[in-house]
């Protein structure tokens, strides 16, 4: 599983992305895996297909993205401090 580092995210999020569309991949924070970023097929396999939803990035809602956004924005702010 590639690693990239939360303020990695900042720098190159679309080389981030696109590594999480082939194999799952871990965001670290301070060395230690924080995050795992993975499709929402492999999402849905963990899951045992429950009634969980899960979206894909072209398939995201507009309200869960800036959610997510917002997310990582507030942990990236709290990496940095």
């Amino acid at each position: 599983m590639k690693q990239f580092s939360f303020s990695d995210m900042n720098r190159a999020s679309g080389e981030i992305l696109e590594a999480a569309l082939i194999e799952p991949v871990a965001l670290t924070k301070r060395g230690k895996e924080k995050l795992v970023i993975l499709t929402a097929e492999q999402y849905r396999r963990l899951v045992g297909g429950s009634h969980t939803v899960a979206y894909g990035l072209d398939d995201a809602p507009d309200a869960v993205h800036a959610e997510l956004m917002t997310g990582l924005d507030a942990l990236l702010d709290d990496d940095h401090v």
